[in-house]
């Protein structure tokens, strides 16, 4: 079992958005994926909710018991967990659960400057693991047609985390698939969005799936 947790203490960064689609990318391919929405606000379970025939099973853990409570839970392929903003107990205790750590962050120097206590928790997680816990940060609500300024993924190298080369776009089926319990592969399969959380998915598992190299 796999569990990537998709963290920023920032609100915003579109945390939800990219924990819902990725858990539902990974369904898609055949994989028994388990969300965990570890928010107070409960927003990937409000989304469940909307949709009477939910695909995809969410359960709330709000607490900082995660890494514990998922002990418990019959054994998934993956499992996603959405997680709280401003919150750093939550946030230690999804890290210490996770087999991955993915920090979406607005392409924006202020926004990722905002990332650096969590940046910082993350490297000592991995420090503390030997490695075993990885991270990436992952561009997101990117303005369509912009491009990325060089500044802003300096500053992203500066943190000494891998970047990841798929950016996730601003698009307003985001929104609009969710309004419905949906994302946008069960909206509009064959899109742009979903092509680009198709790719989104493909470099998490590439990273995850890659053994650790024995010390």
């Amino acid at each position: 079992m796999y569990v990537i947790a998709v963290l920023n203490q920032k609100g915003g960064a579109g945390k939800t958005t990219i924990a819902t689609h990725l858990a539902r990318t990974l369904q898609l391919g055949g994989a028994d994926v388990l969300l965990v929405d570890s928010d107070p606000q409960g927003s990937a379970r409000d989304w469940a909710a909307v949709r009477d025939d939910q695909p995809l099973p969410v359960v709330g853990i709000d607490r900082p018991t995660i890494e514990r409570d998922l002990k418990s839970v019959a054994r998934k392929d993956y499992v996603v967990i959405d997680g709280a903003p401003q919150a750093h107990d939550l946030a230690v205790s999804a890290m210490k659960a996770a087999d991955f750590v993915l920090v979406p962050v607005q392409p924006s120097p202020y926004d990722i400057w905002a990332t650096s206590d969590l940046v910082d928790l993350v490297k000592q997680r991995i420090e503390i693991t030997d490695g075993r816990l990885k991270a990436a940060f992952v561009i997101s609500r990117a303005i369509k047609g912009t491009r990325i300024g060089a500044e802003v993924t300096d500053i992203l190298l500066g943190y000494e985390l891998p970047v990841l080369e798929s950016r996730i776009t601003q698009r307003v089926i985001y929104p609009g698939s969710a309004a419905s319990g949906m994302t946008a592969l069960d909206q509009d399969p064959n899109g742009e969005a979903a092509e680009e959380m198709r790719a989104l998915t493909a470099e998490v598992r590439a990273l995850i799936e890659t053994p650790v190299p024995a010390i």
